[in-house]
């Protein structure tokens, strides 16, 4: 684990597997820190052939915090005022492509959930060069007719800052709840230890708050996505509350090149059952993007 300077701030990171491996860089969901994800997980993409790099996105974790912008004003934000919006997920991008810059990596494979998802998309969008493959997990082009949540997913989302400790990861585990997989068993013991470990790296609402108004201010990227020529996968559970499967489904019919892998049953969450179908999905999206830089002679340092 380490921290950079990257596009004007620091952030934290962690990398997995050495050198040899293919760069893959994952883009974490909104107000998710690093060790939001599962290190069997990880050590399940290192074994595949990854050298994978996770990281705490600007407002969470120990990444740095915009304080200095206040208490986020999510009413002023959705009625059209810029200035009530404190950075665009563009902003969050090149955040991403700074820590590439500072680890040496010229190009990498990317995968991203939910918020991470529209912030990879983005990122591939703005920065093509960049990208051996794309991988979008849980999310949505930023078209709102398809990615409205059911109204307990949205309170799950939104529900109350958290007092304690204790409170944060009960809350935590209620929401999940709420937006996991319920046709998989869940796994208590590491829903609340994630949240536990997010509470003692820094719990910041405010930071989360102002993630999400990057994320709703975004306009909508269907028609930019048409143009995209990056290998794509897109990943959905059909029983996603909080970005219904639309979401997906939209994604990938926006995107020429892109396979879309639904998976039933599954919510808003990666279960660990479902680890080995998005892994063999996502050797072969990562096999198509090498392929790809090849042929366009991009560089794979």
């Amino acid at each position: 684990m380490g921290t950079v300077q990257a596009n004007g701030i620091e952030i934290a990171y962690e990398l997995h597997g050495d050198s040899s491996g293919l760069p893959l860089l994952i883009v974490s969901g909104l107000g998710q820190q690093l060790v939001g994800w599962h290190p069997d997980l990880l050590r399940a993409m290192v074994r595949r052939g990854f050298q994978v790099v996770v990281y705490d996105n600007r407002d969470v974790g120990l990444s740095t915090h915009f304080d200095h912008l206040g208490q986020p004003d999510l009413t002023a934000a959705l009625s059209g005022d810029a200035d009530a919006v404190p950075y665009a997920l563009l902003d969050m991008a090149a955040d991403a492509i700074g820590l590439m810059d500072a680890l040496g990596w010229e190009s990498a494979h990317v995968l991203g959930s939910s918020l991470g998802g529209m912030i990879a998309q983005t990122l591939a969008l703005h920065f093509p060069d960049r990208v051996r493959s794309l991988t979008s997990v849980s999310s949505t082009t930023g078209n709102r007719e398809e990615s409205q949540p059911t109204p307990d997913a949205a309170a799950a989302l939104l529900r109350p800052v958290a007092a304690s400790r204790e409170a944060f990861i009960d809350g935590a585990e209620q929401a999940y709840n709420i937006i996991g997989s319920g046709e998989f068993p869940h796994d208590r013991e590491w829903v609340r230890r994630r949240a536990g470990m997010a509470w003692d790296r820094r719990y910041d609402p405010h930071g989360t708050a102002r993630q999400l108004i990057a994320a709703l201010a975004a306009d909508d990227r269907t028609a930019a996505l048409r143009q995209l020529t990056i290998p794509t996968l897109v990943v959905h559970g059909t029983a996603d509350p909080l970005i219904p499967v639309a979401g997906g489904r939209h994604t990938a019919a926006a995107i020429p090149s892109a396979e879309l892998l639904e998976i039933d049953g599954m919510g808003h969450d990666l279960p660990r059952q479902v680890w080995e179908r998005l892994l063999d999905k996502l050797d072969d999206v990562a096999h198509r993007g090498e392929v790809a830089t090849t042929v366009r002679g991009m560089p794979i340092a």
